[in-house]
């Protein structure tokens, strides 16, 4: 039962069964930059229906996953706060930084626990670059 299942603690882990493995060797492809690969056109489209969105964008891999959604919520020159065992800032060592223009700063992880005085602490005034 254990072979069976897919492990999604990392895009590494998973390895292709044969079925897959001829699934990507028989796919259509194209450029995605021109909207030209059907596999990837109609994977975003059922995904952004899935979940009641006008669009979808596939990304390759959970670490770029996490670079995007970083920019996206992250001006450059600002500040991401997390603790210190962060995915983002323990395995994806200065990506933040080096393209989102992100500077990052811990707290000391203590496991789930996050205590808001801590983190509230942080956070700079406003002007303060």
């Amino acid at each position: 039962m254990a072979d069976s299942l897919i492990d999604l603690r990392s895009d590494t882990v998973t390895r292709p069964t044969p079925g897959m493995r001829e699934a990507m060797a028989t796919a259509e492809v194209g450029d995605d930059v021109y909207g030209e690969d059907p596999s990837v056109t109609a994977l975003e489209a059922e995904v952004a229906a899935l979940f009641g969105h006008e669009a979808a964008l596939f990304a390759p891999s959970g670490s770029m996953a996490n670079q995007i959604a970083l920019q996206l919520v992250v001006p450059p020159a600002n500040e991401l706060l997390c603790d210190a065992d962060a995915h983002v800032v323990t395995y994806e060592i200065g990506a933040a930084a080096a393209y989102g223009g992100i500077s990052s700063r811990t707290w000391p992880a203590v496991g789930a626990d996050i205590d808001p005085d801590v983190i509230a602490a942080m956070i700079r005034p406003d002007g303060y670059f």
